[in-house]
């Protein structure tokens, strides 16, 4: 199931102590988000039977189904039509979701069930469809884009990928203001850099690297050097000085803790815990990540937060 994979986060994503209301509209944020995910990595239980729902053209056949136990690989010319033309369904039914809410009679009701769920919130919270649509746009680049110049062409790529979604946790909080929102960019931006630094053998092997090339160049460091078992010298130092770079974001956006207070500080200070908990599982690992995914300690998750919920930062 697509909402099951909350609890593989690195950041709690509708905790028990939110409201209901809350725990219930963040939930339909994140099935939408991981439906999208899911969509442009080809990792949906039943890509055909999605298709199919969203009223995808026939003419763009479904890949086969990979065989059981055969690990990801670079997308076929094939499966990188499918996938956009899924992205393309998802985003007219995104429309049907705005259309359903200003006029609940009169519209084609969302044909997915996840994207159904995005329908109370957006009238109730006033939501506008750009935040969606860039999760959207983001997959979309993942079919097109494998690599990345720079760093500054990495941020891009989180505008569209992370930063939406901590835009919308602030307007279903009802607290959007500008000053919060460049907060929340640079925690989400954080994040996604830390999840890229956990993934990076995963991600190579579908095709990706995020890691910028100018610090590739800079570290000496191959694609091969990449796909190695465990992380040479030259690997472990490149990737202690990305996680060094997001930490400086993560301190840039945590004081948007401080802002807030109750039970949205909380999450708040939950998911930015998430992203130092998971950079120290990264530092314990010797910043070898292609050995093992580097996860976080809930405990020590746990523990950061209650520190950064005390502090505001």
């Amino acid at each position: 199931m697509t909402l099951d994979k909350a609890d593989l986060e690195n950041f709690p994503v509708a905790p028990f102590f939110l409201p209901a209301a809350w725990r219930t509209d963040l939930m339909a944020v994140y099935g939408f988000a991981r439906l999208v995910d899911d969509a442009g990595d080809g990792d949906l239980a039943d890509p055909a039977g999605t298709a199919r729902t969203l009223g995808v053209d026939p003419a763009v056949p479904a890949p086969p189904p990979p065989a059981p136990g055969a690990p990801a690989g670079p997308p076929t010319a094939v499966e990188t039509a499918f996938r956009l033309a899924l992205l393309d369904g998802l985003e007219r039914d995104l429309d049907r979701v705005f259309e359903s809410a200003l006029e609940p009679a009169a519209a084609d009701r969302p044909r997915h069930p996840l994207m159904r769920a995005l329908v109370p919130l957006v009238g109730r919270h006033a939501l506008t469809p750009e935040p969606f649509r860039r999760l959207i746009e983001a997959n979309r680049v993942d079919q097109t884009t494998a690599r990345y110049p720079g760093y500054r062409d990495l941020i891009d790529y989180c505008r569209l990928s992370a930063d939406p979604v901590g835009r919308l946790v602030l307007s279903i909080a009802g607290v959007s203001t500008p000053e919060r929102v460049a907060l929340s960019d640079a925690v989400c931006s954080a994040l996604q850099i830390v999840e890229h630094l956990q993934d990076v053998a995963e991600d190579l092997a579908r095709g990706r690297i995020y890691l910028p090339a100018e610090d590739l160049a800079r570290f000496g460091v191959t694609e091969a050097d990449l796909a190695a078992p465990t992380a040479g010298p030259a690997v472990r130092a490149l990737i202690a000085f990305e996680a060094d770079r997001a930490r400086t974001l993560l301190d840039r956006g945590a004081p948007l803790v401080g802002t807030v207070r109750g039970r949205l500080r909380l999450l708040l200070a939950g998911f930015t815990a998430g992203g130092y908990a998971a950079l120290a599982a990264v530092e314990a690992a010797g910043y070898d990540v292609l050995a093992q995914q580097a996860k976080p300690d809930k405990r020590r998750l746990a523990a950061k937060a209650a520190a950064i919920f005390a502090k505001g930062r």
